[in-house]
């Protein structure tokens, strides 16, 4: 690991071999050498719509609820209630694709999993995709739910968006998530949200479809004449469907399968289901098992073992390398059967690539034809090679965005590896492709570490974890990245493996400090240096020097902070690592800086310029000339000081660095004031105060002191009229590296 601490709370340390600077606690996060985002295009995620049959009486009643709230200037929110399989995201899909031109803004989609086996989606998570979506940079996205919800509906509250919360559990669940301004919002559930009337949402409940309707939707799905030559038989059938489209779209691939079947024995088969199901009836949920149960017995053996083996995938959604790691080169065959045969919905449009998911009933199905038609010994082989897959692919994407950093052992079935497909090669394009490969899977990623304990794969959870890590930091993930930790600890643990135990405790801690729970993880650092020092590991014992001097600091004990840095800079060189050793000194003379003693800490920030230069490390090395620059400026050596902090300011905006831009800005503004050029100063105030709003740090303590001074400089112009006009004035955030304000940390 490696990082490093600097005086504005912003995190570092010295850990294996990944950098990336994280701000104070709602700061940005900075990857070293990571590339500008160009300016995102609008989003566009709603799944395909399929077609629908009877619902033009709803879809009028959603588009008059729209333009009657467009009228009154207020936000479009309805929410589409209704059995499993009625029809719910099909009707509120097919309403928002017709919104399209109108809605330039973009469209957003959630799966908000009331149904999903590792239970409903966190709103913090969903929200944060939301704004990575609208192009917040990952670093720049809050940690607090609070926070992120604010900036979502600041981006919202002048576009024209649309989105899809779809299955939701509670009302409780959908209210972070709605945006500002004119936008449309649809929701999805089971259940009727009358509490969602309070937020100015239109309820809407959709009934099973009319046997006529039914019949429409059957002889669309068969397009063969069989309908019209069997019109009694056809109407018996979708009553026996009880007028459910995914019931009806199930008997009706069946029967497309069988050309020279007649609907008959299609009756005749579902009738003696229904009896069968009967007992096991909820909410009308039996008709669909009912068709289910035919379908599944009329799939070839290759189709209905996938079938029971992506019933166990412990995620909402995957890709088809998953059922190619299940099923090996029979799975492309399989995956068309199950997709014909409408037990799959492709959902490739909302997440990119080859990606499908199951209808939580036909998931529930497929789960218990596995408990059914599969041995405990298969179920657990085939959830193993879920995870080794996964483990693979995220190790693989971690050599891309991390080469060089050193992991944990790792150990998978050769057989459950095949390659994810990341996207562009080469560069930067492909190690931030890696990373969004991660977030993509994160729900599945996050599903195996659960599950790997109570399946007898402890070891998974760790080395999964450690797998994962550079996509915590990076994408400020702070809820997973302290779950993970957690169940990635325990599992050590149990196992009584050191080595990761200690990996799992320093990585852990580092989100632990980014979040203020800077006692937590001091306590964690000492138990791993505690651990470190009785297995004689003299490079691990020094890098938690520098991480216990970072949670000191955190705590207001600098004195302690800076003698732990002073070992840190000392033992680290010696055990062969330099540039955690140049950043330990760094912190160092970041204590110093602050205590007053410009001296001392020009001196180690010079220093640790030199060897982080020498290094390959060039955003680092600025923040030490900004430090030398700054310090230079207390000892009255103005023009070594306007040197150091123009040179610094040069390298942080070539890296698109807009935090640590802004502070070296204050310092040039100070050194304008010194010279008695006001003008100029206020300038360089300005500008600062407009990066830190453009990186969502106006309100960190460098930006009010710098409204403040430039206050002082305009007595007429209050503190708040001086944010309210950088923010004004600052333009719309710009993508930069993936985190482009903060502090440094990581793994």
């Amino acid at each position: 690991m490696r990082g490093h601490e600097h005086s504005n709370n912003d995190l570092s340390g010295t850990v294996h071999g990944f950098v990336v600077q994280a701000g104070s606690v709602q700061g940005g996060i900075h990857v070293s050498g990571g590339a500008v985002r160009e300016e995102v295009p609008p989003p566009w995620q709603l799944p395909p719509s399929v077609r629908i049959t009877d619902r033009t009486e709803e879809l009028r009643a959603l588009e008059v609820h729209r333009c009657r709230a467009t009228e009154d200037g207020h936000p479009t929110l309805a929410a589409v209630s209704g059995l499993g399989g009625v029809g719910k995201t099909a009707v509120a899909l097919a309403w928002l694709h017709t919104l399209r031109a109108e809605f330039p803004g973009g469209q957003l989609y959630a799966d908000l999993g009331a149904q999903a086996p590792d239970g409903p989606a966190d709103p913090g998570e969903v929200v944060g995709r939301f704004l990575r979506a609208l192009g917040v940079p990952s670093g720049q996205v809050p940690p607090a739910l609070g926070e992120r919800v604010a900036l979502y509906r600041s981006l919202t509250a002048d576009r024209q968006l649309v989105v899809l919360l779809d299955d939701a559990a509670t009302a409780a669940q959908v209210r972070p998530l709605l945006p500002a301004g004119r936008c449309v919002t649809a929701v999805t559930s089971r259940r009727r949200m009358p509490g969602l009337s309070l937020d100015g949402g239109h309820v809407l409940h959709l009934d099973p479809l009319s046997p006529e309707a039914a019949v429409e939707l059957l002889d669309s799905t068969l397009a063969d004449g069989r309908v019209a030559a069997q019109p009694e038989e056809a109407r018996a059938l979708v009553l026996l469907c009880a007028g459910l489209p995914l019931a009806v779209r199930i008997a009706g691939a069946r029967l497309a399968a069988r050309p020279r079947q007649g609907i008959t024995a299609m009756v005749r088969a579902l009738s003696e289901e229904h009896e069968r199901l009967e007992a096991l009836a909820i909410e009308g949920d039996h008709d669909v098992r009912a068709a289910l149960d035919l379908s599944y017995q009329g799939l070839p053996p290759a189709a209905a073992r996938l079938y029971r083996l992506l019933g166990l995938h412990p995620g909402r959604e995957f890709g088809g390398a998953v059922a190619r790691a299940l099923l090996g080169e029979e799975a492309a065959d399989a995956l068309d059967a199950l997709y014909d045969a409408n037990l799959l919905v492709d959902v490739a449009e909302a997440s990119g690539g080859e990606r499908y998911r199951f209808h939580d009933l036909v998931r529930l199905h497929a789960a218990a034809r596995a408990a059914q038609d599969e041995s405990g010994e298969e179920r657990t082989a085939a959830l193993l090679r879920i995870g080794h897959h996964y483990l693979a692919n995220a190790g693989r994407a971690e050599e891309i965005i991390e080469p060089g950093r050193p992991s944990l052992e790792r150990e998978f079935e050769p057989e459950a590896v095949v390659q994810e497909d990341f996207g562009p090669v080469g560069g930067q394009r492909e190690a931030e492709a890696a990373l969004d490969w991660l977030e993509r899977e994160l729900p599945n990623l996050m599903a195996v570490v659960r599950l790997a304990r109570p399946m007898g794969a402890p070891a998974l959870a760790w080395r999964l974890t450690d797998a994962m890590w550079p996509l915590f930091p990076r994408r400020k993930l702070y809820r997973e990245w302290h779950e993970a930790h957690q169940e990635g600890l325990s599992a050590a643990e149990e196992a009584g493996n050191e080595e990761a135990v200690c990996r799992m405790l320093t990585s852990g801690a580092l989100g632990r400090l980014a979040t203020g729970a800077h006692a937590e993880a001091l306590a964690m650092f000492e138990r791993a240096a505690a651990s470190f020092q009785r297995r004689g590991d003299a490079l691990g014992h020094a890098r938690t020097l520098n991480y216990r001097g970072l949670a000191h600091q955190r705590l207001g004990q600098p004195d302690r902070a800076a003698e732990l840095f002073a070992r840190a800079a000392g033992e680290l060189p010696a055990c062969g690592d330099l540039r955690a050793g140049a950043l330990a000194r760094f912190n160092l003379a970041d204590v110093a800086f602050s205590q007053g003693r410009y001296g001392d800490a020009a001196v180690d920030a010079e220093a640790a310029r030199l060897t982080l230069e020498a290094a390959g490390d060039p955003y680092n090395a600025a923040r030490a000339a900004g430090l030398t620059g700054r310090a230079c400026m207390g000892l009255g050596r103005l023009d070594r000081a306007e040197a150091e902090l123009s040179a610094a300011l040069s390298a942080l905006r070539a890296q698109a660095a807009g935090f640590e831009a802004a502070r070296v800005l204050g310092g040039l503004a100070q050194l304008s004031e010194r010279r008695g050029q006001p003008h100029q100063a206020r300038q360089f105030y300005r500008e600062a105060l407009s990066l830190y709003s453009s990186v969502g740090r106006s309100r960190s303590a460098d930006a009010e002191e710098a409204s403040a001074r430039l206050a002082a400089l305009e007595p007429v112009e209050s503190e708040a009229t001086a944010l309210e006009r950088a923010e004004a004035e600052a333009p719309d955030p710009a993508p930069g590296p993936s985190g482009g304000a903060g502090g440094e940390a990581g793994e």
